[in-house]
Formats: structure tokens, sequence, C-alpha cells
């Protein structure tokens, strides 16, 4: 049981308010239900509650092969979205297909903006979802439709990209910050992934006493989707 000090859940035993508890939706394994909550509870919250995804609009996932990245392909899919999903890896776009991305982007070889704009007829995306900021914000702005939506979660690749007011009032554009989820976001996701049966996809899983190899392994950009511990084996 944890003591005093805030710490995360690489333990055997850890307390939870009661509150916080959640039944875990009868198609998932516990590997599956472990996998879910931070990345399609983040996923949720910026598709549906933030940029309101409707179905039948277009919307540019970055870096989709990351946890959260393959969780918003499964949401915007089951939403009615047209996704459009990139990677720098071919095996790995390969992959996001099967996962429900109805195309994908190699931003090794292509400049998303220009892919964007053959995919969608230049008509661009309704909505860009990024976690990895200023190495994406120019693009996410060029690619946009007018009236169009940037949501983001993170900023791995820098915090200060420059600002671009005239593209986005011209375009009337719309920016828009998110952060993990409130509990009702959280109890609206459990609800949907129950409903519609979805199933994190999950890359690998370690034992908790490999720790350090399975962060190891996150560092080296590898996964596809989610890193799993298995406390009890």
């Amino acid at each position: 049981v944890l003591g005093e000090h805030r710490a995360g859940t690489h333990a055997e035993y850890i307390t939870v308010p009661a509150a916080n508890l959640h039944r875990v939706p009868g198609h998932l394994d516990d590997h599956s239900a472990a996998a879910l909550p931070l990345t399609f509870a983040t996923a949720w919250r910026m598709l549906h509650a933030r940029a309101r995804l409707q179905p039948g609009e277009r919307v540019l996932v970055w870096g989709a092969s990351s946890g959260v990245g393959t969780a918003a392909i499964a949401l915007a899919a089951r939403l009615g979205a047209e996704v459009i999903a990139t990677s720098r890896s071919a095996d790995k776009l390969a992959l996001l297909e099967r996962l429900g991305a109805h195309h994908v982007i190699d931003t090794s070889e292509a400049d998303p903006v220009a892919a964007v704009q053959h995919i969608t007829g230049q008509d661009g995306v309704d909505v860009v979802f990024d976690h990895l900021g200023e190495a994406t914000w120019k693009p996410s702005l060029r690619m946009l439709a007018h009236g169009g939506r940037f949501v983001t979660c993170g900023a791995t690749t820098g915090a200060n990209p420059p600002a671009m007011l005239t593209r986005i009032f011209w375009r009337q554009l719309s920016i828009m910050g998110s952060t993990m989820a409130s509990k009702s976001d959280f109890e609206e996701m459990v609800r949907f992934v129950a409903l519609h049966e979805l199933v994190p996809r999950i890359d690998r899983v370690f034992d908790l006493h490999d720790i350090v190899a399975a962060h190891a392994y996150l560092e080296a950009a590898s996964q596809v989707g989610k890193v799993v511990l298995d406390i009890g084996s």
C-alpha cells in the first residue's frame, strides 16, 4: 500500500478512493483494461468533449502509433470520422490501417500538408489531433480546413511554436488544449468502449521486474499502442 508520497502504479498494491473505481467492460481482459484508462480517456476528451468531432468529418492524427494515437484512431473511426494517420515507419503505417485508419501518411517521405490536400481534394481536415507540439504546429495550421479545430494534449517536440496568428484568424481556426479527462468524460468513454467493444492496442506486456527493459523499449519508440506491466507474473 502506498504511503504519503504520490506514486504511479509501478507497484503491486495501491489505494484509491472508491468513487474512482469503475466496472471494467466485460469484453476486456486484465491487460486490455490496464491499457484503457489514460490514453482512451485523453483521446475521448480531445475528440468528443473538446473538438466535438462529428460523423463525416476528417481528422488527422499525428504520431498515430503511440498509445494515445491508436486510441484516437479507434475512437474517431467509431465516431464516424474519416481518419488520416501519420508515422515515420512503413510497418507501423500498415498496422495503423488495420487498426482503422482510412488513410496513412509516411512523414519521413511525404510532405504531410501536400498529402492531406491530395487525400481531401484540397479541402483540408476538420480536426487535427496533436500531442507532439512545435514540430507539427505549422503543418497542422496549414492543413486545417476553414473553421477547423486543432486540439493538443502534449508538446514533446517543443512548447513554443511560432504563433501564425494571421493564419488562425483569417481561417477562423480554433486552438484547443486538453489534459486527461473529467470524471464524466471517463464514464462516457467507458460506456462508449463497452457499447462498441473497442479494445486498446497492446504492443508488448512486460513483467513488473522487467520495468527497466520496458522503459528502454518505450524510449526506442518501437511500439504501436500501449506497453503494459503485468504485476502478477
